[in-house]
Parts: C-alpha cells; sequence; structure tokens
C-alpha cells in the first residue's frame, strides 16, 4: 500500500511539472512569435521591401537561439524551476518595449527590441532538462515529446494576436500577454519544483560548455535540429508572409492557416518521441527528413489553396514535427547525465539559428513578377536530402556515449 502510494505521488508530480514546463514553454513561445503574425502591418505601416520585412521577422530567432546556450547551462546549475520561471517575468519587458517601438512606428526600434525579445524563445533549453529529471530514460522521448507541444505558443501567436489586436488593440495586445507572462513565471516559481533525482552541477558553466561542445553527439544533433525545429521556427515566423505574397491571404487568415501548420507540428512531435522509445530515433529522423524534402519539392510548384496546397503544408508540418520529437529523443538517449541541460542549450541553439537563416533567404529569393519562392523551397529540399544522407550513412543508432 505504502509502495503504492509513493508511485502515485511521483507520477502526479511529474505530470504537474511536464505540464507546467509545457505550458511555460507555449506562452515564451507565444512571445517569441509577436512579430511574425504582424508583419504584414508593419510592412503597410513602415513601407519596408522584402528583405526589410524577413529581417524584422527574423531577428527574435537570433536571441532565441544564442541565448539557449548558456539558459542550457545555467539550467544545469540552479534547475529548471527557476529558469523557466524567471525566463517568464523577464521576457515580459521586450513584449512591452515591442508595442512601445510598433506605436512609435520606428522600424529601428521594432529591430532592437525584437531582438531581446528572443529571450522569451530560450526557455525550452531550460524545459528539456527539467522534464527530462523527472522521468526514466525508457519515457524521456515521451516527456520531450509532450513538453514540445509547448512549441504550438506559434500557433496561438499566428492564430490569436491578429485577432486580438483586431479587437482590443495593438498595445491591449501586447499587455495581455505581458500579463500572461507574469502569471505563468509566479505560478511556476511558487508550484513547480524540480525532480528528486535532480542535483545541481557544481562546475563552472564555461568548460561545462566547452566540455560540451567537444562532444560529437552535440555536433550531430546539432545539425540535424537545425533543419527539422529550424524549418519548423522558419514556417511558423515566415508563413503569414509567404501565405500574403503567394496567395493574396489578409493578416487573420494567413495567421489562420499558419496555426494550422503550427498545430499540425505540434502534434507530430510527441509522436516522434513516442515512436522514438519504441523503435529508435534513427528512422522517425529518416522519415522526417525524406518527408520535408518531398513537400518542399511540391510547394516549390505553387500549388491551388486550399487542396492540395494546404494539405502540402499540413504534411511538411508533420514530418518537420516528427523530426524535432525524434532529434531530442536521440539527445536523451546519448547525452552523458550530467550534460543534458549544456547539450541541449548549444542542440536548442542549432535549432534556433536553423530558424533564423531561412526567412533571410526566402525575401533574398522572392520572385515578385511571379509571386513565387521557388529558389528558397528548393534549397530547403536540397538541405533536407543532404541530412538525409548524413544520417543515413553516418549515425549509428548506438545510445548513450561519454
Amino acid at each position: 500500500m505504502t509502495t503504492t502510494a509513493a508511485t502515485t505521488t511521483r507520477v502526479s508530480g511529474r505530470t504537474l511539472n511536464l505540464v507546467l514546463a509545457t505550458w511555460t514553454f507555449a506562452i515564451t513561445f507565444w512571445a517569441w512569435n509577436l512579430v511574425g503574425p504582424l508583419a504584414a502591418r508593419y510592412t503597410e505601416e513602415l513601407g519596408l521591401s522584402a528583405t526589410e520585412k524577413s529581417l524584422l521577422v527574423a531577428t527574435p530567432v537570433l536571441v532565441g537561439a544564442i541565448g539557449r546556450i548558456p539558459v542550457g547551462a545555467l539550467t544545469d546549475r540552479v534547475g529548471g524551476r527557476r529558469m523557466l520561471g524567471i525566463l517568464s517575468l523577464i521576457s515580459i519587458v521586450p513584449v512591452l518595449l515591442v508595442a512601445f517601438a510598433g506605436e512609435q512606428e520606428s522600424y529601428a526600434l521594432l529591430l532592437l527590441f525584437g531582438f531581446l525579445l528572443g529571450i522569451a524563445g530560450t526557455t525550452f533549453a531550460a524545459g528539456i532538462p527539467f522534464v527530462n529529471a523527472w522521468y526514466e530514460p525508457a519515457r524521456r522521448g515521451f516527456a520531450t515529446g509532450v513538453f514540445g507541444i509547448g512549441m504550438g505558443g506559434t500557433a496561438l501567436s499566428s492564430f490569436f494576436t491578429p485577432r486580438m489586436v483586431n479587437s482590443f488593440g495593438y498595445v491591449t495586445t501586447h499587455v495581455l500577454v505581458a500579463i500572461a507572462l507574469a502569471v505563468t513565471g509566479f505560478v511556476v516559481l511558487s508550484v513547480s519544483r524540480d525532480a528528486p533525482a535532480w542535483k545541481p552541477s557544481t562546475q563552472p558553466v564555461v568548460p561545462k560548455l566547452r566540455a560540451a561542445i567537444k562532444l560529437p553527439v552535440t555536433w550531430q544533433m546539432s545539425f540535424l535540429y537545425a533543419v527539422t525545429f529550424g524549418g519548423f521556427v522558419a514556417f511558423s515566423t515566415y508563413l503569414p508572409t509567404y501565405l500574403s505574397d503567394v496567395y493574396g491571404y489578409d493578416l487573420a487568415d494567413a495567421g489562420a492557416r499558419t496555426a494550422g501548420f503550427a498545430i499540425a507540428a505540434v502534434v507530430a512531435r510527441p509522436l516522434g518521441g513516442i515512436l522514438s522509445d519504441r523503435v529508435h530515433p534513427k528512422p522517425i529522423v529518416l522519415v522526417s527528413l525524406a518527408g520535408a524534402a518531398i513537400m518542399a519539392v511540391l510547394l516549390s510548384f505553387k500549388p491551388v489553396p486550399e487542396i492540395p496546397a494546404g494539405t502540402e503544408f499540413v504534411l511538411m508540418a508533420f514530418f518537420l514535427g516528427i523530426g524535432t520529437g525524434g532529434v531530442f529523443a536521440w539527445v536523451a538517449r546519448r547525452a552523458p547525465a550530467d550534460r543534458v541541460g549544456s547539450v541541449s542549450g548549444i542542440v536548442g541553439a542549432a535549432g534556433g539559428l536553423g530558424g533564423y537563416f531561412p526567412p533571410l533567404v526566402m525575401g533574398a529569393t522572392y520572385d515578385e513578377a511571379t509571386h513565387s519562392y521557388t529558389v528558397g523551397l528548393l534549397l530547403l529540399s536540397a538541405t533536407a536530402v543532404v541530412s538525409f544522407l548524413f544520417v543515413l550513412l553516418r549515425l549509428k543508432r548506438e545510445d548513450r556515449v561519454a
């Protein structure tokens, strides 16, 4: 009876903490993606070129990527509970500053404060080791996959942000997101707790990062995550612009379709993690990369909406989603236990950087005469093919390595 009660308490505790971490990931990702869904508005108000617009959309991704490296290392040292709560509270400041910049109709301030908005995108590197510590190795693919549902914050932002701006106003929308971040931060700091088995690392952050960088698994998984998660981030932030340019959708319609894309990826991510637990991450990642390569080629032909274009975008999201789940299930298998946070931070940074450059490439290769992004999509397909061959020929199925 006592054993059963203890087990129930343990399961209940880890489930609550997984839910809180996932929600924090979602609300901070909403904040991280505040600029993308309003890109058409900024373009109209400020008279932006395609390149200026793509730079504005991509800028928050940069700090969200690079910032994951120190956040992952600090999480090993102070714990995921503190990092998730503090990052939620800190993110309030750039959200309000972006609102101020938009009201001033200043492109320079939007770039500056959008850069700082990237802080909200660093919570991923705190959440992965946090939920990892709550689950045994055989269920970490499930845990990281469920936590990955939080990337659906981009879907929430794409769908609700334009509608909230229309209903409540531009500044009020940003204030409401700031309030949600404040509530989230205080709840996490008050209610959640680090796993009983977790122990703070006493190693200095810089040597710990240096040691993680020397691991082959760090570079291998960083490359794959840059393609899978980077592809998801790029589409989630740039798709409203893409749909407006190619198909002429307005802000709300483009946002709704982008939300559908993000939801498909969100549903697929835990599936990728669960399947990786049952079989192995390698075949899951291979399916992901092959599917993304094929979908990119099909989309380059500018299929008509809603079918087949909508179906192809949803399938692209699905393949990228299972890939993100598969890659981090692989990280959980292969990264040394005491360096999961550091490795996760670096891999997460690579994923963010993978999402930073594609919008810039798409903006640079956009054919205004034909309203097409053919070159950018074919480059994505080629990248996925190279990644597929790398996984197939170079990566073995071994588990944890030193």
